[in-house]
């Protein structure tokens, strides 16, 4: 039998020189992470990463240390390069601080062991050389564990390569896809409530029907957005993040569908919108609802204007997980709040 080759070794001149060429290399315990990738996903990261030109890593860091979960330690091992070659105790004393302040600003000493071996990780009770989505139902009781694992690699759902295409999609063709459906719609609902037709209740009573003018319509378009963030909160909270029965295969895969496959690889950015196609099918199920409730002008100006929070809400989400926010702003806060949700408290927020 082949021997396992050991981690590569890294001099201190190679890593000196692999930084000045802009890298971020992170060395814990002379373990080697290369975060040049991922730093720039992370709140504050873009910021470090501009403050750091010409500087060592502890001038760049700014803010107090924060706690990270158990995922931030199997999220660091996939970034492992390598060994740093003792004997160099000039770099050692120059990079000790640093490192540590980098460690401790970005892990607060949550060290990975020196014999952490990432290949015996859950995420590789799958075989990442085929599709997901018909392999996940079979991890029953250990699904749940595993889908809250995030990694940080692309996934492949489907056989199909057709079926594949649907599933995935880059974030600006959610926003050239819906907003000209929103604007003409807008344009048609308000244009009818115009010719001042519309009446409320008159399928129930012609003498006592409220007419609805074509000034409602921004509030109808209002009340549109409100409900949509009302009903994508029930959703993602109880649908999304339903726990499904181990025993269940079927449940297991329609989760994974739904919703974990986003949370088992959050930074897959052809996975972090819905895709048009299927979208399509959700969007018109919930035009029909409105139009059965209410009038069909009075149901278009509210369905247009939950399209419109819809696709607000996608473009937000996508920001969220590659933006890069100024520190102290709202959305820099979002934006921490949301990673949050993916590494630490994945069943709240």
């Amino acid at each position: 039998a082949m021997a396992t080759a050991g981690p590569r070794s890294f001099s201190a001149a190679e890593v000196r020189a692999r930084c000045a060429q802009g890298a971020c290399l992170v060395s814990c315990h002379r373990r080697l992470y290369d975060l040049s990738g991922f730093v720039r996903l992370h709140p504050g990261g873009e910021q470090l990463l501009r403050r750091r030109a010409g500087t060592d890593v502890s001038a760049a860091l700014d803010g107090p240390p924060h706690r990270h979960s158990e995922n931030a330690r199997r999220w660091l091992e996939q970034y492992y390069v390598g060994e740093i070659e003792p004997g160099d105790e000039q770099f050692a004393a120059q990079n000790s601080a640093s490192a540590a302040q980098f460690c401790a600003w970005y892990w607060n000493g949550l060290w990975v062991p020196q014999h952490y071996n990432h290949c015996l990780l859950p995420q590789d009770l799958v075989d990442w050389q085929k599709p997901l989505l018909w392999q996940v139902g079979y991890l029953g009781e250990k699904y749940d564990e595993w889908v809250h694992q995030p990694v940080d690699r692309p996934i492949r759902l489907f056989h199909s390569d057709f079926l594949e295409f649907l599933s995935k999609t880059a974030w600006y063709v959610v926003f050239m896809v819906w907003t000209p459906v929103v604007l003409y719609l807008s344009w048609v609902s308000y244009t009818s409530l115009a010719q001042g037709n519309t009446r409320l209740f008159s399928s129930f009573t012609t003498e006592y029907s409220i007419p609805v003018h074509k000034y409602y319509f921004p509030f109808m378009f209002l009340l549109g957005m409100i409900l949509w963030s009302l009903l994508e909160y029930l959703i993602h909270r109880f649908v999304f993040h339903m726990k499904p029965p181990a025993s269940n295969y079927y449940l297991i895969t329609l989760h994974f569908l739904l919703h974990g496959q986003h949370h088992k690889s959050p930074f897959d950015s052809s996975r972090l919108v819905f895709p048009p196609v299927p979208a399509s099918l959700v969007i018109g199920f919930f035009y029909g609802v409105l139009r059965l409730l209410l009038p069909e002008v009075l149901g278009l100006s509210v369905f247009v204007g939950g399209l419109c929070g819809y696709v607000i809400y996608d473009m937000m989400h996508y920001y969220l997980h590659y933006g890069s926010p100024k520190k102290g702003t709202y959305l820099y806060g979002l934006k921490a709040y949301h990673v949050k949700h993916h590494f630490e408290h994945q069943k709240s927020g």
